[in-house]
């Protein structure tokens, strides 16, 4: 089949975009070079990859969806054979997309990004915020090409690297009678209000651990954002648990928390670099990967 990169190339981005116009943006060409290679691919390999709705741009059809995990690998095993051509360079260049889970952000993309810039000035990494069903969706639809984020409720052909792992604490409010505790068990705060991160699948964790403890929280408070939840625990509006650990206490407003150990057997948290299990690990994938681990190793060591 006379089936060109281009078109694969072209194809790939209108399905992360779901959109010509955007496609043809982010690929510095026009919109009518991208609609009319896929027109063309689509005659080629006889199926149709896309219903063109006017209101609401591209939607995949069943046939789409196949062929982009088989497009990504395409393209992905020829960026990995031109790496072996030119011998792997120690800087990559190029042009790479990572999803990253909203509450690991702040803690790692800012020096993740200068890493980047200093260890490889032609690699442009572009992130985008998202919870954990967003970061899936995200490498699924070929949005992003990996993701930063928890190990929890990733469905099946996604796999994974753990790179770091994390043990939930509790946040008090700095006057509660306990606060000064080192550890403190969950029946000890039992009636007391609970303020919660609420976000899919971190909820049902955080809730699991308090009624692996005896009880079932008393939830007052909820928050999709971490800082949020903060500060109503320095107000002292409840209790809550967590799992990053800023390097000091401070929230937003000036207020100020306390991080208890929790007594209780509880899990840690896995980190993990996920991408499809159909992407082969190209030279920028593995350049991030390792810039990943390198600034998680960092972040530990300022903590210490």
């Amino acid at each position: 089949m006379d089936v060109t990169l281009t078109q694969l190339r072209y194809f790939k981005e209108a399905a992360a975009q779901l959109s010509m116009t955007a496609a043809a943006g982010r690929l510095n060409v026009a919109q009518s070079a991208v609609s009319a290679a896929i027109a063309q691919l689509e005659r080629t390999v006889g199926a149709q990859f896309f219903i063109r709705q006017r209101s609401k741009g591209l939607v995949l059809t069943s046939a789409g969806e196949l062929f982009l995990r088989d497009a990504q690998s395409i393209l992905a095993h020829v960026e990995e054979s031109l790496d072996h051509a030119r011998g792997e360079q120690k800087s990559v260049t190029g042009r790479i997309r990572m999803a990253c889970f909203s509450t690991l952000a702040p803690f790692l993309l800012p020096g993740l990004l200068t890493r980047l810039s200093e260890e490889h000035p032609g690699l442009e990494l572009e992130v985008m915020e998202a919870d954990t069903a967003g970061c899936a969706t995200a490498l699924l639809t070929g949005q992003v090409e990996l993701a930063l984020c928890y190990d929890m409720g990733l469905p099946e052909g996604i796999a994974t690297t753990v790179v770091d792992r994390s043990r939930p604490y509790l946040a008090l409010p700095p006057q509660h009678e306990l606060a000064d505790r080192e550890s403190v068990a969950f029946a000890q705060l039992r009636d007391e209000p609970f303020v919660l991160l609420d976000l899919p699948y971190t909820r049902d964790l955080m809730l699991s651990l308090v009624r692996k403890g005896g009880h079932d929280p008393q939830v007052r408070f909820r928050s999709a954002s971490y800082e949020t939840v903060r500060t109503f625990v320095a107000h002292g509006h409840g209790y809550s648990i967590l799992h990053q650990r800023p390097h000091h206490a401070m929230t937003y407003d000036g207020g100020q928390i306390a991080m208890v150990e929790i007594k209780d057997d509880v899990p840690q948290l896995r980190t993990v670099l996920a991408h499809l299990e159909a992407q082969r690990p190209t030279a920028r994938l593995r350049a991030v990967g390792q810039a990943v681990r390198q600034q998680i190793v960092a972040a530990h060591a300022s903590c210490d």
